[in-house]
């Protein structure tokens, strides 16, 4: 009898392995329903959130839009002849304070110059409007970058109901733009090298989620899509540096240090952030620990790269696989970068509809979608960072897929 005990345990979690591996209760038809409920499910909490709002104030006593008022206040700052003011925190923060009639707390300018050269039109425009141009024309690029990685057959829900899209919309946050960016410089390193070196330089104004990019371009030996990228960056910081100024610069250097402060002090939220390092911190782990497993989370991924350029050089799943790579190089992720897994995410999807889904393939598809509406949710109320998990997990059969996709092995599982 006790044997007996002991083997059925082993048995239901056999099955419950196979159902995943295998994920055959995850159709095409169940995919899309799950979709369109997780849309409207989602759309109409951003509605309500909208609808109970006061005065731009939310009722948890944010102000819509959050991070887009440090986005809008330092332009405002920065048309008035004085963009050095967006690092000095007391007068940034006042500027926040006075634009919603009381202090709701303080959104860091933590972003180079470059960025404060997109800013700098925003407060043009009285705050919600300037908020509402913002997140359309920034969203509108999104859209056009994830359609062209989905293509017709799988259609505008994925795109739409990736729960990354809300964290981004309700941040006011830039996600939008860094993932059109990648993906599109992703899209043309193949076809227009120039083009795709330009967006991918373009990242400078957050070089955090470029670690990885140089490395995977020499690795490919993409000399023009260097060249671009680089000559784009070098004209970002050199215009920056001609309209605002050395003093802006040092300013921005001398604030270099509270991002660093932020991060390994928790300021912003162990629990919102997503990579290795704020894993370990949330763990209880001390700092030291935490830098020594984001540097081998990102040597793995970079290994990642290399295997995959070895295995499948300059193979259609490389941009993919750089996307996912590059949010397990940075300490710094945010919930709202999840919206960069929107590149792999489709281009694995498609893939699978096409030729057929491996083992492992759907389920990690799934956990990967999503992610972004319960990572910090289960990091906050569980101690459980999932995303390095996940985002690796994603890497792993993105690259997996691409390597085998060159050789011509056929999928071992049914779509």
């Amino acid at each position: 009898m006790s044997q007996a005990h002991s083997v059925a345990p082993s048995l239901r979690l056999a099955a419950v392995l196979e159902a995943l591996r295998r994920a055959d209760w995850l159709t095409g038809a169940r995919a899309r329903a799950y979709g369109w409920l997780l849309l409207i499910v989602t759309g109409a909490a951003m509605l309500a959130w909208i609808g109970f709002s006061r005065g731009g104030v939310d009722a948890a006593g944010k102000p819509l839009g959050t991070d887009f008022a440090s986005f809008w206040t330092a332009s405002q700052l920065a048309l008035e002849g004085t963009p050095a003011k967006a690092y000095d925190v007391g007068v940034h923060h006042a500027r926040q304070a006075a634009l919603f009639g009381r202090d709701l707390g303080y959104a860091a300018f933590f972003y180079p110059p470059m960025f404060l050269l997109i800013c700098l039109p925003l407060a043009l425009a009285p705050y919600f409007v300037s908020l509402a141009l913002w997140l359309g024309a920034s969203g509108l690029a999104y859209w056009r970058m994830i359609r062209a990685w989905l293509g017709e057959r799988l259609g505008a829900l994925p795109a739409l109901a990736f729960p990354a899209v809300f964290l981004n919309i309700g941040h006011g946050q830039n996600a939008f733009l860094s993932a059109a960016l990648f993906g599109a410089g992703a899209l043309w390193l193949e076809r227009r090298p120039w083009l795709a070196g330009l967006c991918l330089g373009a990242l400078v104004y957050k070089p955090h989620l470029g670690l990885l990019i140089p490395l995977a371009l020499v690795a490919s030996g993409r000399w023009k899509t260097i060249a671009a990228a680089g000559a784009t960056a070098a004209a970002l910081a050199a215009v920056s540096l001609a309209i605002f100024g050395a003093d802006t610069w040092r300013a921005f250097l001398a604030h270099a240090g509270l991002a660093r402060a932020a991060l390994e002090q928790g300021l912003v939220g162990d629990a919102k952030m997503q990579s290795a390092f704020a894993a370990v911190r949330l763990l209880g782990g001390p700092v030291g620990l935490a830098y020594g497993v984001q540097a081998a989370t990102a040597a793995l991924a970079a290994a990642a790269l290399l295997w995959l350029q070895r295995r499948a050089p300059r193979g259609p799943a490389e941009g993919p696989a750089l996307a996912a790579a590059a949010l397990l190089a940075s300490p710094f992720v945010l919930d709202y970068d999840l919206l960069l897994l929107a590149v792999p995410l489709a281009w694995l999807a498609r893939e699978g509809l096409e030729t057929g889904f491996r083992p492992w393939e759907k389920t990690t598809l799934a956990a990967a979608f999503v992610l972004p509406a319960i990572s910090r949710s289960l990091a906050t109320s569980l101690h459980l960072p999932l995303a390095p998990l996940v985002v690796g997990a994603l890497l792993l059969a993105v690259a997996k897929r691409g390597a085998q996709r060159e050789l011509g092995q056929p999928a071992k599982a049914s779509a």
